[in-house]
């Protein structure tokens, strides 16, 4: 099958694009409001783009209920950021913060989430979670968007830092068993890393 995307009919019961792009990791993104306000909410378009120096993006995009979303408007306004890993174990948790809640709402305690302080930034980080990268917001960038009211956003963020649970180790390396991270997929689906394999680049020639 082919469509345009300019038009979107597929003839698909639900828009397949996002089950095209698999799997994809979860940004967990903790922000504090220019008035100490805390905000926790997941983002489905999320990554690291650079390594030299760690940089990681988050997309806030689409309709919005109001004109802008409380992470987009708090990383505006204090150029701060964390991101927390989401895991099977916090999935239930994960998946509350994504509901829509009033402005001013504390998703920490909608979910029965634990802070921990930052150390370099002053968001705090999910406590539960064995990873945390904190962020210095490097640029926002709007991009086009198809609803004349809705807003697409890029938050492109420097890694300052980065909190890993020793548990989560073996041998001096990250064990996905132990981490079991959990990624978005299309519709209402997600996966969980139970299976790894590696391997090698081809050299040159």
């Amino acid at each position: 099958m082919f469509y345009e995307t300019s038009d979107n009919r597929h003839g698909l019961p639900h828009d397949p694009y996002k089950s095209c792009i698999v799997p994809r990791p979860i940004g967990w993104i903790s922000t504090l409001s220019a008035k100490s306000v805390v905000n926790l909410a997941p983002y489905s378009f999320f990554n690291g783009v650079a390594s030299d120096p760690p940089m990681v993006m988050f997309s806030a995009n689409g309709p919005a209920q109001r004109p802008t979303k409380d992470t987009l408007a708090n990383c505006a306004d204090t150029g701060e950021f964390v991101f927390n890993l989401a895991t099977w174990d916090l999935r239930e948790e994960m998946n509350r913060t994504s509901a829509p809640a009033n402005p001013g709402a504390d998703e920490f305690e909608l979910a029965g989430l634990e802070k921990a302080p930052s150390v370099l930034v002053k968001p705090p980080r999910v406590k539960a979670s064995p990873i945390h990268m904190e962020c210095l917001v490097e640029r926002i960038l709007d991009l086009p968007c198809a609803d004349p009211k809705g807003r697409n956003a890029m938050v492109l963020g420097r890694v300052a830092g980065i909190h890993i649970d020793d548990r989560v180790l073996t041998g001096g390396l990250i064990d996905m068993a132990k981490l079991r991270p959990i990624a978005r997929l299309g519709y209402m689906d997600y996966a969980r890393v139970d299976f790894v394999f590696s391997m090698d680049r081809p050299g040159p020639g």
